[in-house]
């Protein structure tokens, strides 16, 4: 594993704003030519995954913060955003286990144009809050819904049919879903979202939206295979201006350690693949 990056930060978002005293050695310099892969460790599982050892990772250690596992209250989301202001929305981030999900809000949050919000997801993460200033795992995709005034369009893919109607009525009516079988129609996604979409597009991927043999992770997994994953992601980047993308799901390293190695070497496997595709495709900036 590669240390933590320590190099100076200028604390702003976009890099071409950057005026930090630190050119040469501030991280936004190193990012303007490369992709920028931002990794945040919560549980400690990348420890175990060999993907997170690239030396083009920035390591963010956000382990023993308070607050933060599956329901973030206050406090937890104002230490999460001290620690995280120096990054940009505009990157490929790794947000550790499903249980912090709710930081694709953090991001998109710091997108200040139009955006649609594509989530491949087993789960629609659209129940309604529980506690006032509390955001959870399981309800992030409704505070951006009803909070996010740069939204425009939100895109649920490959969640299931039966958590998909426990969605409230007035809530699943604001969000376009996909199935599993139009997913695997090529032609499905420029005949129906891609006529809702006209502003750049930020991807979020759960992992727990695949089959077990191709992730392990934390909560109940979908039936794609990463191969149909990858064939989805390919259709969205032919047709829209991708800006931003998170990827979650990781199994906690609370397990045994055999478990946690078996588990891991799945996980990495998706992670690095994906990661190389996601590169290979580049982001609009």
């Amino acid at each position: 594993m590669s240390d933590l990056v320590s190099l100076p930060l200028c604390g702003i978002e976009t890099r071409s704003d950057c005026f930090c005293q630190y050119p040469k050695m501030c991280i936004f310099a190193s990012m303007t030519k490369k992709l920028p892969i931002i990794l945040l460790n919560f549980s400690g599982v990348y420890d175990y995954e060999s993907f997170a050892s690239s030396q083009n990772i920035i390591h963010v250690d956000c382990r023993g913060l308070n607050g933060t596992d599956c329901y973030c209250d206050e406090e937890g989301r104002e230490e999460l955003r001290r620690l995280l202001a120096p990054y940009p929305a505009k990157a490929l981030h790794f947000i550790d286990s499903g249980d912090y999900h709710y930081l694709t809000e953090y991001w998109v949050s710091k997108l200040q144009e139009p955006f649609s919000l594509i989530v491949l997801d087993h789960h629609p993460d659209m129940q309604q809050p529980q506690w006032e200033g509390v955001i959870s795992c399981g309800g992030w995709v409704t505070d951006v819904l009803e909070k996010n005034p740069f939204v425009r369009n939100i895109i649920i893919v490959g969640a299931s049919d039966e958590l998909i109607s426990q969605v409230p009525v007035h809530l699943r009516e604001k969000v376009m879903f996909y199935s599993q079988a139009e997913i695997d129609h090529h032609k499905a996604w420029p005949s129906k979202a891609g006529k809702l979409i006209h502003e750049p597009v930020y991807i979020s991927i759960d992992k727990d939206v695949l089959r077990k043999q191709d992730a392990i992770t934390d909560w109940t997994n979908g039936d794609m295979t990463l191969m149909q994953l990858q064939a989805v992601l390919r259709i969205i980047y032919a047709h829209e201006e991708v800006i931003g993308v998170d990827i979650t799901g990781e199994c906690s390293a609370t397990l045994d350690y055999l478990s946690e190695v078996k588990d891991a070497s799945v996980n990495n496997k998706a992670n690095e693949e994906l990661m190389q595709m996601i590169l290979s495709e580049g982001l609009e900036t």
